[in-house]
């Protein structure tokens, strides 16, 4: 019996281009790389008043609300799905927390109640989609719309257009620390670490995913299909709940207007960069987070290089792009056979 013949070294590079990991991590790469010559102490960690500082802290620290509204997202993708009314969510989440918090109630409970919104906004669209079988982008389309007015409208019970407050616990979570450590971290990896024992440690992420690849098999096999996608927006609605009460406490102001504005956009970029499909079936929560962290240092980059703002979303568009193109097979292949006819 002869022994197996190692890999060549083409075959292993083929299996590393082909993993979904490796373009996202070489274009954080060469971004943090970039960002390095453009600022020379950008890997500069230092402790300022008992916390963490720097450039990289500062991206993972920005990164947090895309990154949790995007592991929602992911779920939703991952049964064929989209939410668009996420930054809407988190617009009224700012809303009810100004409105609480003037009325008097315990922040605690306050606390409790945004989540619940974001729980009654996904309860709303789930709806919709798996009860009335509206097709997902127009079903979140109409809280997308209506979201930041009825943001708006909440401001208005009290007679305010942007209410300010205070508030130690909402605050601590967003801006405190806990040691060194930025408590808003800690909140992100306590919600990745629940959803991804939810989706890998027990047959919901089975379910969805099998939803995502073919609904009427599913059905077929037993699978309550519209559960299943209630479940998934109920997700995204907690998630966008807590993007929301992390943006809010940061400003200590409900702003519907401009909070949060196209986050829904940045959350698909980053489950799309992270490997996933629109065409659903698949659900990548690290990967997910790779891709929001891609697109928060290149954020982070294009304000450090002190381009116009007006060049911003150009730039992160083409770059966004770019690392789009290099996880495509098609381009990668047509881009290779341009150079092999050119060699010939």
């Amino acid at each position: 019996m002869t022994a197996p013949l190692p890999p060549s070294f083409s075959g292993r590079l083929r299996e590393l281009t082909s993993h979904r990991a490796t373009w996202p991590l070489l274009a954080l790469a060469v971004i943090l790389v970039v960002d390095g010559f453009v600022a020379p102490g950008f890997f500069t960690i230092r402790i300022v008043e008992g916390r963490l500082f720097g450039s990289l802290i500062d991206i993972l620290y920005r990164a947090v609300p895309t990154a949790l509204v995007a592991l929602g997202m992911a779920v939703v993708i991952g049964t064929k799905g989209i939410d668009l009314s996420v930054g809407s969510i988190i617009a009224v989440v700012g809303a009810t927390i100004a409105w609480r918090i003037q009325e008097g109630d315990p922040h605690f409970v306050i606390l409790l109640t945004a989540l619940g919104v974001g729980l009654l906004c996904g309860l709303w669209n789930g709806f919709l989609v798996a009860v009335l079988d509206i097709q997902p982008i127009i079903a979140t389309l109409i809280l997308m719309v209506s979201g930041r007015g009825i943001g708006l409208m909440i401001n208005l019970i009290y007679g305010g257009t942007n209410p300010s407050f205070t508030s130690p616990l909402l605050q601590g979570l967003s801006v405190g620390s806990i040691g060194l450590v930025p408590t808003r971290l800690i909140v992100f990896a306590a919600v990745f670490v629940a959803l991804w024992l939810l989706i890998r440690r027990t047959a919901l992420g089975l379910f969805v995913e099998a939803v995502g690849g073919n609904a009427a098999a599913a059905d077929l096999a037993g699978v309550r299909s519209r559960l299943i996608k209630y479940s998934a927006y109920l997700i995204s609605g907690l998630c966008a709940g807590w993007a929301g009460v992390i943006l809010t406490a940061d400003t200590h102001t409900s702003d519907p207007v401009s909070v949060a504005l196209y986050i829904e956009l940045d959350a698909i970029l980053a489950v799309v960069i992270g490997g996933g499909s629109l065409a659903g079936g698949r659900i990548y929560l690290g990967m997910t987070v790779l891709g929001a962290l891609v697109i928060q240092t290149l954020t982070t980059s294009i304000l450090m290089s002190g381009l116009p703002p007006e060049y911003n979303l150009l730039v992160k568009a083409v770059v966004v792009l770019f690392v789009l193109l290099l996880q495509s097979n098609n381009a990668r292949n047509a881009v290779l056979a341009l150079v092999r006819r050119r060699k010939r």
